[in-house]
């Protein structure tokens, strides 16, 4: 296990429109956009030097909850295979990818086919889940969901590292069955764990190259990962802490952008830098917009206004004697 991002400035990286559309965080515009629209996007965050583009997965949403959740989600693999030929520096993300969906040799094969066509730029954020009722569409127990998401990085793990891979799980069990593409990145794509609950840390801790919370990130919660990766034997390590930083705006706006860090480059930089203070590699933002050229319009401010204020910003080291 590895961390995979630099620790001497903060990375910026964006959860991607249009892919995803739950009502919670969607923009109108996006309902009648596409894949011209996705690629641009895309593109714009390449080219302002962000770190990374990030796509969710769900494979079906039950109906009681599409019209809160939607039904837009994009397939996570297709997608950012796609992603990977239209960009050409900018990691791409799952946040989150819920692999005990798929049977390990599956998830193993399409992660390490990403990570050769993107020349190494594939990381694998994973999640247990969290809608009952997909589980029980595709004949996974919910109940059982943390045990499996357990079980599924390690023998996913087992096939980066190896290939002719074994494992012995509880669920699943192979053996004597060889795969390539081989991944482009030594031990395969990084595996950031997703979730904000005690388990969540603690397998993040255990069985993690980075952490994406799912709430705010404060000096309790980032205590709580540290132990936990003393517990496992893990101090010093490498580790690719992330944080949300929500809704943000660059500039004056001419409408009501709602909450969020909103004002001058300068500001929403020192907003970002203070969780570069906590221990925090990667912060996740989510530029607010009113259309595609908006969007592109505030990446590109990111990008030439907001990072040349964050490239002195020093992450803490999660592991420096404090607290």
């Amino acid at each position: 296990m590895a961390a995979v991002l630099p620790t001497d400035r903060l990375t910026v990286g964006i959860q991607l429109p249009i892919q995803s559309q739950s009502t919670i965080y969607a923009e109108p515009w996006e309902a009648d956009a596409g894949a011209d629209e996705l690629a641009a996007v895309a593109r714009a965050a390449d080219e302002a030097g962000l770190g990374y583009v990030a796509v969710c997965d769900h494979v079906a949403v039950p109906t009681d909850k599409a019209e809160t959740m939607s039904a837009a989600w994009w397939d996570t693999i297709a997608t950012l295979g796609w992603l990977a030929g239209i960009t050409e520096r900018v990691r791409l993300l799952s946040h989150v990818y819920v692999p005990a969906y798929r049977h390990p040799l599956a998830v193993a094969k399409a992660w390490s086919t990403l990570d050769r066509v993107s020349g190494g730029r594939a990381v694998m954020g994973v999640g247990a889940g969290h809608v009952e009722g997909e589980f029980a569409a595709l004949g996974v127990p919910f109940a059982e969901r943390g045990a499996l998401l357990d079980e599924a990085i390690d023998a996913v793990r087992a096939c980066f590292a190896d290939e002719v891979p074994t494992h012995d799980g509880d669920r699943w069990r192979f053996s004597g069955l060889a795969q390539r593409p081989r991944p482009v990145q030594d031990g395969g794509p990084p595996v950031w764990v997703g979730g904000s609950s005690r388990p969540a840390i603690r397998r993040a801790a255990r069985r993690g190259d980075g952490w994406l919370p799912q709430g705010p990130l404060s000096p309790e919660v980032v205590d709580a990962l540290r132990a936990e990766m003393v517990a496992a034997g893990r101090e010093g390590e490498g580790f690719d802490l992330g944080a949300l930083a929500g809704p943000i705006y660059v500039g004056d706006a001419d409408w009501d952008v709602g909450p969020g860090i909103v004002g001058p480059p300068g500001k929403v930089a020192h907003v970002l830098s203070k969780l570069a203070g906590l221990g925090a590699v990667q912060v996740q933002v989510r530029p607010r917009s009113r259309s595609v050229a908006e969007l592109v319009d505030q990446i590109g401010r990111l990008g030439t206004d907001v990072l040349p204020h964050l490239a002195e910003v020093r992450p803490r080291p999660l592991f420096d004697g404090g607290s």
